[in-house]
């Protein structure tokens, strides 16, 4: 997972909002994520007002209708992570990722890929030509202060909990829900899981009432605390909610991510989270000079395939937060 963009912006993340359930709906932008192979996603976190979600920080949806303008296969070559977890969630086809950590594995539907990057490392996302990757979702997770410089590791969990009732099933990624628990390591509270409901369905699903969440619906169409879904918009939904109510004509498949309101600042910038601008500064020029300690060399990959970070841009990167009303 990789942001290619050659001139990145700094992602400001100073909302005012209040506490509390709301429902509030934040347009998908596409993006491109630039590189030779002219690859697109449809990025719904962050936003301007909404730069996180518990602490999820990032969410790309990649797949059909737009791929690449290029028709090459949208391969990310090596490049670097700094304090954060990425996900990667595929629904269909196979990508193969490659790290610093040694890991080498095909990802799959239905299997949790979690990558920590705490204080340094490099990966890179190939296609599988047997099975070309389709669609799917990748995310961030911003290490919480304590925990960001962490060694960096690799895990995959291929049998992964379900929670039912009649007419849902939510595959529980991270984190607990409904009083289902995945075995992946998380550093924050928060959750994340794959959700489908059936035709015909109305039912409620229980939350933590302490954690804020958000859905972005794949397929279908759902109705979600009173809000009509379809793909496309990511639904901010606050605080303070014990149950969700759902329900679907057509049935629907969505994901759900939550997670206590994240108090720290960060600053985020091409795919580094940290606090400070010399703490971004640093892993820049670390990544640009070879630096193996931090960012080991991938098997496989030659130093030349490195993708090369963009330019800082004039003045200091200014660590922000959320501010809330009173």
């Amino acid at each position: 997972m990789s942001d290619l963009d050659p001139h990145p912006a700094e992602t400001l993340c100073e909302p005012v909002r209040g506490p509390g359930p709301v429902t509030e709906l934040f347009p998908a932008r596409e993006v491109p994520l630039g590189g030779v192979r002219g690859t697109y996603v449809e990025r719904t976190l962050p936003q301007r007002d909404l730069p996180t979600v518990g602490a999820w920080c990032f969410l790309d949806y990649f797949g059909a209708p737009t791929v690449t303008t290029t028709g090459l296969p949208p391969d990310i070559d090596p490049h670097p992570h700094i304090g954060l977890q990425t996900v990667t969630w595929p629904f269909e086809g196979m990508i193969r990722h490659r790290d610093s950590v040694r890991s080498d594995v095909l990802i799959a539907p239905g299997q949790l890929n979690l990558m920590t990057s705490g204080h340094g490392i490099a990966h890179s996302e190939y296609t599988v030509p047997e099975a070309p990757a389709g669609r799917g979702l990748q995310l961030w997770i911003a290490l919480p202060g304590g925990r960001r410089d962490i060694a960096p590791h690799f895990e995959q969990h291929r049998d992964l909990p379900v929670h039912r009732e009649p007419g849902l099933r939510a595959t529980v990624l991270l984190g607990t829900l409904a009083g289902v628990t995945s075995p992946a390591m998380i550093y924050t509270p928060l959750v994340g899981a794959d959700i489908e409901i059936d035709p015909a369905t109305t039912t409620t699903l229980r939350t933590n009432p302490e954690f804020e969440y958000a859905v972005l619906v794949v397929d279908g169409a759902v109705t979600v605390a009173g809000t009509e879904m379809a793909p496309g918009p990511l639904l901010y939904l606050g605080t303070g909610r014990t149950e969700l109510e759902l329900s679907s004509a057509s049935g629907a498949r969505f994901a759900l991510i939550g997670g206590e309101p994240l108090a720290e600042e960060l600053v985020m910038w091409w795919n580094f989270v940290g606090r400070e601008h010399a703490e971004i500064a640093a892993a820049r020029t670390d990544w640009e000079q070879h630096d193996t300690a931090r960012f080991g060399d991938i098997a496989g990959h030659t130093r030349e395939q490195r993708i090369p970070a963009p330019p800082l841009p004039g003045g200091q990167l200014k660590p922000r937060g959320r501010r809330y009303r009173a």
